[in-house]
């Protein structure tokens, strides 16, 4: 059956994520327009297409035992010079996404995979455009700022344009998760959706 490319993602719900989707573009990435707006739980992994069933169903067993969090977005932060990428920070939700990807890619789960670096939530908002672009992304956004609750998560497909395409969403059961409180939030795009730690960001001061 051959492989597909897949990601898992927390979208950034309306009317923010086509906000940030239109910035990203104005910026000059050119993926903007096939990448939607999303913190990353597993960035873009191949697997075997006939695992699509075993993979569906570790998802709906993870969401059912997880339960809502606050989620916050607040002022910009950088990977540079580690890696070209600008994004809008998460000040709040950060440990539910840490947690909810870990449980994502269980060690006996069918997402298994190593990262290349520490997993860090962000939403990208610029990735591998000129300096200037991504000087003037960092800036813009500066003082940018949403909250919502996250609710669930969803699979996504990565065609042969490109373009990623929402294949399930995957809503919370009714939590808490092995101590993530569903009240909880303090301080997850593409391969550089998960580049980078939390001492390499440069945070906005």
């Amino acid at each position: 059956m051959g492989t597909v490319t897949l990601g898992v993602s927390i979208a950034v719900p309306e009317p923010y994520g086509s906000q940030l989707q239109e910035l990203r573009t104005g910026f000059g990435d050119a993926a903007a327009h096939g990448i939607p707006t999303h913190v990353t739980l597993l960035p873009p992994t191949e697997v075997e297409a006939d695992r699509l069933g075993e993979i569906r169903a570790h998802l709906s067993e993870v969401a059912a035992a997880f339960g809502p969090f606050a989620m916050r977005l607040a002022g910009t932060g950088t990977f540079r010079p580690l890696s070209p990428v600008v994004f809008v920070q998460v000040v709040e939700g950060g440990t539910g996404c840490t947690r909810l990807q870990g449980l994502v890619r269980d060690p006996d789960g069918p997402l298994d995979r190593e990262l290349a670096f520490p997993y860090h939530p962000h939403v990208t908002v610029a990735h591998g455009i000129s300096e200037e672009a991504m000087d003037l992304a960092f800036t813009t956004l500066a003082e940018y700022a949403a909250q919502w609750t996250c609710t669930g998560f969803a699979l996504y497909e990565q065609g042969s344009d490109g373009v990623w395409r929402k294949l399930h969403e995957y809503p919370f059961g009714s939590g808490p998760v092995s101590g993530v409180p569903a009240q909880l939030g303090s301080p997850v795009d593409e391969a550089a959706g998960t580049a980078g730690a939390a001492e390499t960001a440069v945070r906005r001061s």
